[in-house]
């Protein structure tokens, strides 16, 4: 048995998917034919928020913007620690308007923003966890951005390669329980990278394919409390064996996208 896990409270920044659309196509989950259900979408999006608060944590909104359909997922707009921002620089033409519009955000509420300049994706492509930057690469985020997030910062990154179209960013195939663990889908990893998260994280949970396919692995840990996909039912056992008290929830028209609840919620660190 493991001790009841202790939560903490946290600050997110979110964005409601009022113009959520699937126009085009930057990952293996977007079919443009697929019809989209912007209602479900909110709904989906403000139950979320809802759980959020619930659980005692800040929720603050960006607006979103006409034509920037994928807005709603605020991870990957910037990389936030210890209050100071890292801004996207998104690979798509498609996405990168989106940048201007959280770094405003983020400058009009006082924040200190550094945007990027190889391309990177935020949190889409950073895990902070154990005092460390784990910083994914081969979909999205180019691997310089990684040391010159590290210098900005002041932490140690370690990359790791994604090796799998569908995990395109490393939060699709990885996430933190707490500050010290992780779940995580090893084959969304090249060896190397395998090899690492093997060293540093003993005790991870594993998940399997399928509850990588079910983004379960696309998850918001408050250290306590894991907001996860209500689909990833073997994840949401192995999670709780080890103490923690899963919140499943249903993020399924977002990931139409490519989305679930980690893709829609940026951490503030402050």
């Amino acid at each position: 048995m493991h001790p009841t896990r202790k939560a903490m409270s946290r600050r997110y920044l979110v964005c409601p998917p009022e113009y959520f659309e699937v126009v085009y196509s930057i990952n293996p989950w977007m079919d443009p034919q697929d019809t989209v259900d912007r209602e479900l979408a909110l709904k989906q999006w403000h139950n979320l928020v809802s759980v959020f608060e619930g659980l005692g944590h800040r929720v603050d909104q960006v607006a979103p913007v006409p034509g920037l359909p994928d807005m709603v997922f605020a991870a990957n707009a910037a990389m936030v620690v210890d209050g100071k921002v890292f801004g996207a620089k998104f690979l798509s033409p498609e996405r990168q308007p989106e940048a201007a519009h959280y770094r405003a955000w983020f400058e009009e509420s006082g924040f200190r923003v550094q945007p990027s300049t190889p391309i990177c994706e935020g949190e889409g492509d950073f895990v902070w966890v154990a005092g460390t930057l784990l910083a994914g690469t081969g979909f999205r985020t180019a691997s310089a951005a990684h040391s010159t997030a590290s210098g900005y910062f002041g932490k140690p990154a370690v990359s790791l390669t994604l090796v799998d179209p569908r995990f395109y960013h490393l939060d699709t195939a990885l996430f933190a329980l707490d500050d010290k663990n992780i779940a995580y889908y090893p084959d969304a990893f090249s060896s190397a990278g395998q090899k690492l998260l093997a060293e540093m994280f003993p005790s991870a949970v594993i998940a399997t394919e399928d509850d990588a396919t079910a983004f379960g692995l696309n998850s918001v840990s408050d250290g306590g409390n894991v907001v996860i996909a209500q689909e990833a039912t073997r994840l949401i056992k192995a999670v709780e064996k080890q103490g923690y008290q899963p919140v499943p929830v249903d993020m399924s028209e977002l990931r139409k996208a490519g989305g679930g609840a980690k893709c829609c919620t940026l951490e503030i660190r402050e």
